[in-house]
This record gives C-alpha cells, structure tokens and sequence, in this order.
C-alpha cells in the first residue's frame, strides 16, 4: 500500500511541476537566474519530502509549492517594471574583457578565475584574450562573448546607452563620454531622458527608441 501511495505521489507531482513550470513560462536550465534556481530547489525538496513522509496530507506540500509559483510570478512582474529591483535579485552582466584586455578588477569582484574565463574560450574556439572585443558575464554565469573581426577593428557590437530612461554609465566610461554629451543627444532629437526606452551605440551612432514608437 505505502509503495502505490508512493507512485501515486510521484506521478501526481511529476505532472503537478510540468503545470507549474509552465505557469512561470521556465527556460531551459542553463538560462535560469538566481531566484529561478532557488524556487527549483525549495519545490523539489518539498516533493522529496512529500514522497519520503507519504503518511502526510499531500496539501502540506501543494500549498507550498502553489505559494512559490505566486511569488516567483510576481518577482517576475515586479521585475519587469522596476529594473534596479531586477538587478538586486538577479544581477547585471559583468564587462570580463574589454577591447581585447581582462577587466581584472570586475574577475575578482564576481569571483571568477582566469582558468574558468580560459576554460570558457577554448570552448568557443578562442586561442587568445586578445581575440575577443568584448566578454560579458551575464547573471546566469554563462560568458557572452563578441571577437574581433578579421581586421581587429572595432566591431558593431551595440552598446546600451539608455535602459527604461536609466542611462548606462558603465557604457559611457566604455565609450569615454560623459552624460551631459548623451542628453545633449537627446534633446538634439527633441526628447527627454524619460521619453527614451532603449537607446544604444553602434558604429559612431546613437539609435533611440522612445516609449511612443
């Protein structure tokens, strides 16, 4: 009896997370961000848990498990409105390798070593730093990773100017501008910060896209 109970809870779980899975609207593993990753592992203990102790009500854990699909849904949607609340959660990419040279400071503040940087570029067929324009580390943990072109010159890689009417000024230090200089660029269009959506930098020019368009 204790053994078909125990099946019984497994397939019932089993098609139980494919509809939470697909409530969240999951990406593939390799692409899950830090609060994605710890929902995972709290639903699939309270599951463990669930199967071990059969003997317990089975709401015990579907209430649990109903309660991280909300709060995972609305993290999802607070996040969507509120970019600073979605960089505090789950990170923003980190610049490893810029314009062919380590960004040494920024390896050691994500606690990233060379041999794994190393590791990452031998696999994308990579001989050399001096190889890539630009690396980034995004929050997942997964290396982005731009090359040179056949001439080493500098490629179109677009950089994020503006994100939601936030000015990115990690792009403008890239870029050696100052912000006086991207809003001069602005009004020059007839806009405000506010107005802008996305705005980025490629080839020597600013494209905008303002949240009317």
């Amino acid at each position: 009896m204790e053994l078909l109970t125990a099946l019984f809870r497994t397939i019932f779980f089993y098609f139980l997370v494919v509809i939470a899975y697909r409530i969240m609207g999951k990406r593939e593993i390799s692409q899950l961000e830090v609060i994605d990753l710890i929902i995972s592992i709290l639903i699939a203990e309270l599951i463990a848990i669930s199967i071990e102790n059969i003997k317990d009500p089975i709401y015990l854990t579907i209430i649990p498990i109903a309660a991280l699909v909300i709060i995972e849904i609305v993290l999802a949607k607070i996040s969507l409105k509120f970019r600073k609340f979605n960089e505090i959660m789950s990170g923003k990419p980190s610049l490893i390798i810029c314009n062919g040279k380590l960004n040494f400071k920024e390896l050691v503040k994500q606690r990233y070593s060379i041999d794994d940087l190393l590791l990452e570029l031998r696999q994308a067929s990579i001989k050399s730093i001096g190889d890539v324009e630009y690396a980034f580390l995004e929050p997942n943990g997964k290396l982005s990773i731009f090359k040179y072109n056949f001439l080493k010159t500098k490629g179109d890689y677009p950089m994020a100017l503006i994100i939601d009417g936030e000015i990115q000024k990690d792009t403008l230090i890239q870029l050696n501008k100052t912000e006086s200089w991207l809003l001069n660029k602005i009004n020059i269009k007839g806009l405000s910060l506010n107005d802008v959506f996305y705005s980025f930098y490629k080839n020597g020019k600013i494209f905008i896209i303002n949240k009317n368009s």
